[in-house]
């Protein structure tokens, strides 16, 4: 055996020890075990594809294409549920919250009484607004701005 091939056969040794079981382990890695890796297998690829194991494609796929880094989900599983969870809490929070303030509130506006919007008519038809279809037009039958019974 030639010494190239011998240093061949024990890079192929060391590189398939260090590739195993990439995917579980590459998050846990330091970022000089993962930076050497990675000129490793770029160096592989330099070469003839075909030579390459199967294992080294994986792995140079993995780093170059894998869920890790700035291309991890934002979303993890389980959080579809979280988010769902805190939606409901907060609208259920604001609307008691609408609600305490509604019934601690001050009288109602007097401008939300049937009184007021009778007035609005009357204001209306001596003013002759929209004298074609509304209030102030010949046999106008409608209730006008009236809308509280």
């Amino acid at each position: 055996m030639t010494p190239r091939v011998c240093q061949q056969q024990q890079y192929r040794k060391a590189s398939s020890i260090a590739l195993t079981d990439l995917k579980s382990r590459w998050e846990s890695m330091s970022t000089t075990e993962q930076n050497s890796i990675a000129k490793e297998l770029e160096e592989a690829q330099r070469g003839d594809w075909k030579a390459l194991s199967t294992e080294n494609k994986q792995a140079a796929y993995y780093i170059a294409f894998g869920p890790h880094g700035p291309r991890q989900p934002i979303l993890q599983p389980g959080d579809n549920t979280k988010v769902f969870g805190g939606v409901v809490a907060v609208v259920t929070i604001s609307s008691a919250l609408f609600y305490v303030i509604r019934q601690n509130g001050e009288e109602k506006p007097l401008t939300t009484t049937k009184e007021w919007e009778e007035a609005t008519n009357e204001y209306l038809r001596e003013q002759k607004s929209n004298p074609i279809t509304g209030i102030s037009s010949e046999g106008y039958k409608g209730k006008g701005y009236v809308t509280i019974t």
